[in-house]
C-alpha cells in the first residue's frame, strides 16, 4: 500500500509542477502604431499591461507574467541586420519581450 500512495503524491506533484511551468517568451518588434502602446510595452508601463495580456489571451495563454524592451543583441541572432533598413524615429530594431503564462 506504501508504494501506491507514493505514487499518487509524486503524480500530484508533477502536475502541479508542470501547471507552473507553462510559461512561454514571444519576441515581438515593437512598431508604432500612433496610439502609445507600444512604448507602454517597451517601458514595461502599467498602461502596456493590457496590450501585454491581451497579446497572451489571443495565444490560448491566461496572463502576461512581464513585458519589457529587448535590445537586437539580446536576441542571438534571431533578428537579421539589414544595412539597408529604413528607421523612423520610434521604430528601429526596437522589439519587446511578453512573458505569457497559462
Amino acid at each position: 500500500m506504501r508504494p501506491i500512495s507514493a505514487l499518487i503524491a509524486s503524480i500530484g506533484l508533477l502536475a502541479a509542477s508542470a501547471a507552473v511551468a507553462d510559461s512561454r517568451v514571444f519576441i515581438v518588434a515593437n512598431e508604432a502604431d500612433g496610439y502609445g502602446i507600444d512604448q507602454c510595452l517597451a517601458r514595461g508601463d502599467k498602461c502596456g499591461a493590457y496590450a501585454a495580456r491581451a497579446y497572451c489571451q489571443s495565444r490560448d495563454f491566461a496572463k502576461a507574467t512581464s513585458f519589457r524592451r529587448v535590445d537586437p543583441d539580446e536576441i542571438t541572432n534571431a533578428v537579421p541586420h539589414a544595412a539597408n533598413r529604413k528607421c523612423t524615429k520610434n521604430s528601429c530594431g526596437e522589439y519587446v519581450a511578453i512573458t505569457c503564462q497559462r
